[in-house]
């Protein structure tokens, strides 16, 4: 079977499987069970051992080429050089993008909201820091010794995971992958964003659903990221998002089901907090 093929199976059972756990409504009571759906969705997967369905069995390129290459990517590994820097990857499934900051000199952390991830993410940074692959690197150099790495349980929107990292009122300095982004930023930090997929249109079913636009709407212009039925973003009521975006990049490699469209931008928030 082709890539393009396997990438077209797996996305029909994700829409599928998600069917059941879908929001109803748009108000906010139904938002709330949502987000409990979905995680319970998540987590089904895990324990029916179909993380294969997502999981690519790496970093991702674009993510490890911008750390590399791209100026600010390499001003963060600079400062990683002279001082730990703590970095969250939320959602976070096996851990690849966790070890790879990890073996690139960032503290790095992941959460998960299913053990069975959790176990398998922390199995998997376990082996890549004691032997890791190049695609950790890409052609960078590898640095002499690791930083720490943990992937912990809980719920994103909840706060009682945050303890653990012990990021005190700080917060972390590099979060990768929206309000609740803003809270866990560090003044000084930056929100890297993987935009995947950028060819997928906004109304069609998921996951993975279409992002074009939707992070600027939610990060810079304060909106929802909903879309009504014409394909059309919500517009914020004069408000402006807590975000604003310094670096907006073609990686020159990602994964393949991006088609050659997948953007990273980089935000800072606007103001300290």
């Amino acid at each position: 079977m082709t890539t393009e093929a396997r990438s077209k199976q797996n996305r029909t059972q994700l829409i599928a499987h998600f069917d059941d756990f879908r929001f109803e409504t748009l108000d906010a009571a139904d938002i709330a069970r949502g987000r409990d759906r979905q995680s319970a969705g998540w987590s089904s997967l895990w324990d029916l051992d179909k993380s294969d369905l997502w999981d690519r069995g790496r970093p991702s390129d674009a993510l490890v080429t911008f750390l590399l290459t791209h100026p600010l990517g390499v001003e963060l590994g600079g400062i990683a050089g002279t001082r730990l820097l703590k970095a969250f990857v939320p959602g976070c499934g096996r851990g690849h993008d966790v070890a790879m900051l990890a073996l690139n000199g960032f503290e790095a952390w992941g959460l998960e909201v299913s053990q069975k991830a959790v176990n398998s993410a922390n199995a998997n940074i376990k082996a890549q820091l004691a032997k890791p692959t190049d695609k950790n690197f890409g052609k960078g150099e590898r640095r002499s010794k690791p930083a720490a790495a943990e992937v912990l349980l809980g719920d994103f929107f909840e706060q009682d995971w945050e303890s653990q990292v012990g990021t005190d009122s700080e917060g972390f300095d590099i979060i990768y992958d929206y309000t609740r982004m803003s809270q866990l930023l560090s003044p000084t930090g930056v929100l890297i964003c993987l935009e995947f997929p950028m060819w997928k249109p906004l109304t069609a079913p998921g996951p993975p659903y279409g992002l074009n636009g939707v992070y600027w709407n939610i990060l810079a212009e304060g909106g929802t990221g909903v879309v009504d039925d014409a394909g059309s973003l919500s517009k914020a009521d004069g408000d402006v998002g807590a975000f604003e975006r310094v670096a907006y990049w073609k990686p020159p490699i990602s994964f393949e089901q991006g088609r050659g469209e997948d953007m990273i931008s980089v935000w800072k928030l606007r103001k300290l907090r």
